[in-house]
């Protein structure tokens, strides 16, 4: 019964649904022009910063959260003078002067919360890794206050979650601040970055540019410094894919090291929950207030034993040292120029701090994921179907309950939820009979992890000898176009993203202004060696520089 609607659906609509999490779809030459990958300059970083980035020299939007937690411990700081910074840079750069959009709404109490740890800390009861610190959540995370969790649909303003999604529950455990939630690629968008509430997130770089997604608020506004740090989500590149092209660490955890309890779904089979951040120091003090076992969330138990608290350690100088790189060249090069220009500058930087990089370590199945899509796209439909229809049905408040119901409530109010994109992939997901307890979903679900996995990653792994791969992340940014959509992209994400295995993407150049990132990746658990890589990489290659906000230009 499934295999045969499946069969109906258009080609164009079943790589939309794969590019819902991911903006990641069908190969295309991104690349114009000759390959020039300019990086910034390799001046010394800043003493302060144990990751090695280089700053632009600014003020509290580039401190790192190492550098905001000394000072707010010594008393040079408070936690409301650094939550009124970003607060009032919210207010100028978010829908003023750039009008980023990288920002749905701040939080009404941060303030108040703020004040609450400036006060813990006077009477010597500090707790968390983040005491004081406000970050940035993406708008598909609940939070139990009177911030919206809305997806970016205006159909859900009526939504009140009845506690915290785990991430965010973490997050005020360690006695971070809940900022403000960030903008993403909603469900009814064709448009990386662009939903109904927040409108078109810009980057930050060049404004006319896409940020990518889905996770674009969170990356814009880190990278513009809207905040300290940001959560995001990922189903396929949706970390990943903002990261490089906002000039940020992103790290694309192993599906199930963090809770998605509390999540819009995207695809349970690759979803997971990550830090976006400016330094990999930054990304892994984050990720260690994120992980652990939840209830709530079956597939977090797998990841018993495998989890840290804090992976700060593994920030070692030197990290690169005997390692062995594997650069997978089919499929994840040849698609840009750009992209391939900035690989090779990367091996270079790699040798030179002692790693082993082996060539044409291609992934096995690389080719066969690319454009095999049925079993992919038959776990993505079910899971996504089953689970938002549950999620609507279980979320307090007054909203639609069901995709029918949130599929009318949009065509009720077309002017403004239907005004650039149709909500044909809707139509297709609550049409789709599937279940997950059908013997077909099941067959697919296990072809998908043993292509990506076994005769994937894991297979690339063996077959060299290597400890992790390392590939462009994307190409530059594409020029924004509500009218027709984002064109077809390519990245590192897909096999990971289909093995529910970990990355992180580390800015490694920039062309024409534009940010390019490059992708450690590993097996499952594999966090601990891929920061270690990471951060050597960042040591070794401090690139990064502030955003410039470049208006739009002719030819570029």
């Amino acid at each position: 019964m499934a295999g045969k609607y499946l069969s109906s659906i258009p080609e164009i609509h079943r790589r939309r649904l794969l590019g819902l999490g991911a903006a990641l779809t069908a190969p295309a030459l991104l690349g114009i022009g000759a390959p020039r990958a300019v990086a910034a300059p390799t001046s010394a970083p800043s003493a302060g910063l144990r990751s090695g980035r280089s700053t632009g020299g600014g003020g509290l939007e580039e401190l790192s959260l190492t550098e905001l937690r000394d000072r707010l411990a010594s008393g040079r700081l408070t936690s409301v003078e650094l939550t009124t910074f970003y607060l009032n840079r919210i207010a100028e750069l978010n829908h003023k002067g750039p009008e980023l959009h990288a920002v749905i709404e701040t939080n009404p109490d941060a303030l108040r919360l703020a004040a609450r740890r400036d006060a813990e800390r006077r009477a010597g009861k500090a707790h968390g890794a983040l005491h004081g610190i406000p970050l940035l959540v993406k708008d598909n995370l609940a939070t139990a206050d009177r911030m919206h969790s809305t997806n970016g649909m205006r159909a859900l303003l009526g939504a009140r979650p009845s506690k915290d999604a785990t991430a965010v529950a973490r997050l005020r455990a360690a006695g971070a601040i809940p900022l403000a939630k960030g903008n993403l690629t909603s469900l009814v968008s064709a448009s990386s970055g662009y939903s109904q509430r927040g409108g078109q997130t810009r980057n930050p770089y060049k404004l006319d540019r896409s940020p990518n997604g889905s996770s674009a608020g969170p990356a814009a506004a880190t990278a513009a410094g809207l905040c300290a740090a940001a959560v995001g989500t990922e189903t396929i590149g949706s970390i990943l894919g903002p990261a490089g092209c906002n000039g940020i660490v992103g790290i694309r955890p192993t599906t199930g090291l963090t809770s998605r309890t509390g999540m819009f779904p995207g695809a349970r089979s690759f979803d997971t929950v990550g830090p976006l951040c400016r330094t990999v120091g930054d990304a892994a003090l984050l990720l260690g207030v994120l992980t652990g076992v939840d209830p709530t969330d079956p597939a977090t138990a797998d990841s018993r034993g495998h989890f840290h608290r804090d992976y700060t350690p593994y920030l070692k100088p030197g990290g690169l040292r005997g390692a062995r790189i594997g650069l997978p060249r089919e499929v994840f090069t040849g698609y840009s120029a750009h992209a391939d220009a900035v690989a090779q500058q990367a091996v270079e930087v790699l040798e030179e701090a002692g790693a082993v990089v082996v060539d044409n370590a291609d992934i096995p199945s690389a080719e066969q994921m690319m454009t095999d899509l049925d079993a992919a796209f038959l776990v993505q439909i079910t899971e996504m179907k089953h689970d938002i229809e549950e999620y609507l049905a279980r979320m307090p408040g007054d909203h639609p309950r069901s995709l029918a119901e949130l599929i009318a409530y949009n065509e009720a109010h077309a002017d403004t939820e239907l005004e650039y994109f149709d909500q044909d992939i809707l139509r297709v997901m609550e049409g789709f009979p599937g279940k997950p307890t059908d013997p077909e979903y099941k067959e697919a679900v296990a072809t998908v992890r043993r292509v990506a996995r076994d005769e994937g990653v894991d297979a690339a792994l063996r077959k060299d000898r290597l400890d992790a791969l390392m590939m462009p992340t994307g190409a530059p940014g594409w020029k924004t176009d509500l009218l027709n959509g984002d064109p077809s992209i390519m990245g590192s994400a897909i096999a990971v993203g289909y093995a529910g295995y970990p990355a992180v993407s580390v800015p490694a150049g920039y062309v024409h202004g534009l940010p390019m990132g490059i992708t450690f990746a590993g097996t499952a658990w594999s966090e601990p060696q891929l920061i270690r890589f990471a951060s050597a990489f960042e040591r070794a290659h401090p690139v990064w520089r502030a955003p410039s906000f470049t208006p739009a230009s002719p030819g570029l």
